[in-house]
Protein backbone atom coordinates (compact mmCIF):
# COMPACT_ATOMS: atom_id res chain seq x y z
CA UNK A 1 0.00 0.00 0.00
CA UNK A 2 1.30 3.54 -1.03
CA UNK A 3 1.50 6.40 1.96
CA UNK A 4 -0.62 9.53 0.09
CA UNK A 5 1.98 12.28 1.07
CA UNK A 6 0.26 15.33 2.29
CA UNK A 7 3.51 17.93 1.71
CA UNK A 8 6.03 18.31 -0.32
CA UNK A 9 9.78 19.33 -0.15
CA UNK A 10 10.47 23.27 -1.38
CA UNK A 11 13.25 25.76 -1.40
CA UNK A 12 12.08 27.59 1.92
CA UNK A 13 13.58 31.03 -0.47
CA UNK A 14 10.08 30.31 -2.61
CA UNK A 15 8.03 31.56 0.56
CA UNK A 16 8.38 35.32 -0.82
CA UNK A 17 6.79 34.03 -4.10
CA UNK A 18 4.09 32.56 -1.81
CA UNK A 19 3.86 35.69 0.20
CA UNK A 20 3.57 38.31 -2.84
CA UNK A 21 0.65 35.76 -4.19
CA UNK A 22 -0.81 36.09 -0.99
CA UNK A 23 -1.13 39.67 -1.09
CA UNK A 24 -2.16 39.78 -4.65
CA UNK A 25 -5.08 38.02 -3.60
CA UNK A 26 -5.59 40.04 -0.49
CA UNK A 27 -6.02 43.12 -3.21
CA UNK A 28 -8.27 41.43 -4.99
CA UNK A 29 -10.28 40.54 -2.53
CA UNK A 30 -9.95 44.29 -1.14
CA UNK A 31 -11.20 45.49 -4.75
CA UNK A 32 -14.33 43.01 -5.16
CA UNK A 33 -15.48 43.86 -2.07
CA UNK A 34 -15.24 47.68 -2.65
CA UNK A 35 -17.24 46.46 -6.22
CA UNK A 36 -19.91 44.42 -3.94
CA UNK A 37 -18.58 41.13 -5.25
CA UNK A 38 -18.65 39.67 -2.09
CA UNK A 39 -18.12 35.87 -3.17
CA UNK A 40 -15.47 36.57 -5.40
CA UNK A 41 -14.14 38.66 -2.18
CA UNK A 42 -14.61 35.87 0.24
CA UNK A 43 -12.72 33.11 -2.63
CA UNK A 44 -9.99 35.46 -2.45
CA UNK A 45 -10.07 36.17 1.25
CA UNK A 46 -9.44 32.06 2.05
CA UNK A 47 -6.79 31.45 -0.92
CA UNK A 48 -4.91 35.12 0.67
CA UNK A 49 -4.98 33.31 4.02
CA UNK A 50 -3.95 29.56 2.62
CA UNK A 51 -1.20 31.66 0.49
CA UNK A 52 0.11 32.78 3.76
CA UNK A 53 0.20 29.60 5.60
CA UNK A 54 2.15 28.00 2.80
CA UNK A 55 4.56 30.82 2.93
CA UNK A 56 4.91 30.24 6.55
CA UNK A 57 5.78 26.49 6.59
CA UNK A 58 7.97 27.21 3.36
CA UNK A 59 10.01 28.98 4.94
CA UNK A 60 10.12 27.29 8.35
CA UNK A 61 10.33 23.95 7.19
CA UNK A 62 10.88 24.07 3.45
CA UNK A 63 7.30 22.20 3.20
CA UNK A 64 4.07 22.73 1.04
CA UNK A 65 1.18 20.89 2.12
CA UNK A 66 -0.21 18.98 -1.22
CA UNK A 67 -3.49 17.55 -2.09
CA UNK A 68 -7.32 18.86 -1.87
CA UNK A 69 -7.99 18.81 1.73
CA UNK A 70 -6.62 22.43 3.36
CA UNK A 71 -7.21 21.55 6.50
CA UNK A 72 -3.77 19.52 6.61
CA UNK A 73 -2.05 22.61 6.30
CA UNK A 74 -3.16 23.41 9.88
CA UNK A 75 -1.67 20.41 11.32
CA UNK A 76 1.83 21.69 9.24
CA UNK A 77 1.27 24.92 10.68
CA UNK A 78 1.30 23.08 14.16
CA UNK A 79 4.17 21.51 13.72
CA UNK A 80 6.55 23.87 12.20
CA UNK A 81 5.62 26.83 14.17
CA UNK A 82 6.22 27.47 18.17
CA UNK A 83 3.25 27.22 20.97
CA UNK A 84 1.61 29.88 22.32
CA UNK A 85 -2.08 31.52 23.05
CA UNK A 86 -1.47 34.06 19.97
CA UNK A 87 -0.77 30.53 17.80
CA UNK A 88 -3.87 28.65 18.75
CA UNK A 89 -6.03 31.76 18.15
CA UNK A 90 -4.89 32.47 14.97
CA UNK A 91 -5.01 28.91 13.37
CA UNK A 92 -8.49 28.88 15.01
CA UNK A 93 -8.93 31.90 12.77
CA UNK A 94 -7.31 30.15 9.56
CA UNK A 95 -9.38 27.37 10.44
CA UNK A 96 -12.53 29.31 10.15
CA UNK A 97 -11.38 30.25 7.02
CA UNK A 98 -11.15 27.13 5.47
CA UNK A 99 -14.71 26.10 6.69
CA UNK A 100 -16.04 28.81 4.57
CA UNK A 101 -14.09 27.80 1.74
CA UNK A 102 -16.21 25.16 0.72
CA UNK A 103 -19.63 26.58 1.28
CA UNK A 104 -18.12 30.08 -0.28
CA UNK A 105 -17.07 28.01 -3.45
CA UNK A 106 -19.60 25.49 -4.26
CA UNK A 107 -22.77 26.36 -2.49
CA UNK A 108 -24.80 28.55 -4.96
CA UNK A 109 -25.42 31.08 -2.05
CA UNK A 110 -25.01 34.86 -2.03
CA UNK A 111 -22.54 36.30 0.21
CA UNK A 112 -23.01 39.50 1.17
CA UNK A 113 -21.26 41.95 3.16
CA UNK A 114 -21.53 41.05 6.38
CA UNK A 115 -20.61 37.57 5.42
CA UNK A 116 -17.56 39.07 3.88
CA UNK A 117 -16.82 41.61 7.04
CA UNK A 118 -16.51 37.97 8.81
CA UNK A 119 -13.97 36.51 6.75
CA UNK A 120 -11.94 39.69 7.28
CA UNK A 121 -12.31 39.52 10.36
CA UNK A 122 -10.96 36.09 10.84
CA UNK A 123 -8.44 36.79 7.72
CA UNK A 124 -6.79 39.84 9.41
CA UNK A 125 -6.30 37.93 12.73
CA UNK A 126 -4.89 35.20 11.22
CA UNK A 127 -2.32 37.79 9.25
CA UNK A 128 -0.85 39.47 11.92
CA UNK A 129 -0.02 36.51 13.50
CA UNK A 130 1.72 35.40 9.68
CA UNK A 131 3.56 38.84 10.14
CA UNK A 132 5.12 38.39 13.34
CA UNK A 133 6.19 34.83 12.23
CA UNK A 134 7.70 36.06 8.62
CA UNK A 135 9.91 38.63 10.24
Amino acid sequence: MVKKEHSRKIDNAKYLDFLKVAQNFEEGARLASEFEYFNAAGVLIIHAAIALADSITIKLASKKSVGENHYEVISLLNEVTPASELKTNSINHFKALIDHKNFVSYSGDIYFKKDVDKLWKHFDRFKSWTEIILK
